[in-house]
């Protein structure tokens, strides 16, 4: 019997592996605890095994991720959206294992991102083979000034496919509680910089939108600033890696430890006006019906 927390309740950026992971065994996990709906994020290439050289042959990422998330809106009170992207670690894995130079890596992870620009929705209704958001980054560790460089750029024109697309873009960066270089370049492509959204981030961020990890610190420091922000676990959904980040019950978990706190603002700041705001998505319409 799943709890009733009686609110949305949404995990920002969470990963599904139909075929190596827990899959939607984890959905049901977080749909026991409380939780309604789910952001889901397609995993990196290379873990699912796909090493791709055009741009075209990152379809099978979105695809499964796709797929995953169909399977999931049958198990949530809510729904699941899709997050598609090319994760920012990419480049390393080019530049230093496949021998590419760092501008033929940023070429193609540009290209996978025009690939997953394709599935973005067409206005605010999300339908099944569609995705909400769009994923991208620079890497959170030391890498040369050529990779540095290389990644902005692929970072920049995720930001230009948001704003022609109209859509949201999250962002994997570095450890940071000011990215207001982002949310210029966000403004310069065209897309409001609360549209662009801090994955993993700390209770405090000058810039993006902060997607904070559930954890109860970094929640307080949030709650009292009183800013929009989203909450998640990052869920690696990887057996090889148990306890890396955080479980799927987690958000459920803490939406109830902030209502016995008297966190209800909060509550709704996060589950309910953040993602109308962010994503356009009304999780309450979803919720009730």
């Amino acid at each position: 019997m799943s709890e009733d927390l009686g609110t949305p309740v949404l995990d920002n950026h969470l990963h599904l592996d139909p075929d190596h992971g827990r899959g939607i065994e984890a959905v049901k996990d977080f749909a026991r605890s409380g939780g309604t709906h789910l952001l889901v994020v397609n995993k990196p290439s290379w873990l699912l095994g796909v090493e791709p050289e055009t741009g075209e042959e990152f379809r099978p990422v979105f695809e499964t991720t796709l797929d995953v998330v169909s399977r999931a809106n049958e198990v949530l009170d809510g729904r699941a959206w899709p997050v598609l992207g090319v994760h920012p670690g990419l480049i390393s894995k080019l530049v230093d294992d496949r021998g590419y130079a760092p501008e033929e890596a940023r070429d193609l992870m540009r290209a996978g991102l025009d690939l997953a620009a394709e599935y973005v929705a067409d206005g605010e209704r999300v339908e099944p083979g569609e995705a909400l958001a769009l994923k991208t980054g620079r890497p959170h560790y030391d890498t040369t000034d050529a990779v540095r460089e290389a990644s902005n750029e692929v970072l920049r024109h995720g930001l230009g496919l948001g704003a022609d697309n109209d859509c949201a873009v999250q962002l994997h960066t570095e450890a940071s509680d000011d990215l207001t270089d982002i949310a210029r370049w966000a403004e310069d492509a065209g897309l409001d910089p609360e549209r662009v959204v801090k994955h993993y981030a700390g209770g405090e961020l000058a810039g993006p939108t902060p997607s904070v990890m559930s954890e109860k610190d970094r929640l307080e420091v949030a709650v009292e600033r009183g800013d929009p922000f989203l909450m998640e676990t990052d869920f690696v959904d990887d057996p090889d890696r148990p306890g890396t980040v955080m479980g799927p019950r987690t958000v459920p978990r803490r939406v109830r430890w902030m209502q016995e706190e008297g966190y209800d603002d909060a509550v709704r700041n996060v589950h309910v006006e953040t993602p109308k705001r962010v994503y356009g998505v009304n999780t309450q319409e979803t919720f009730d019906s």
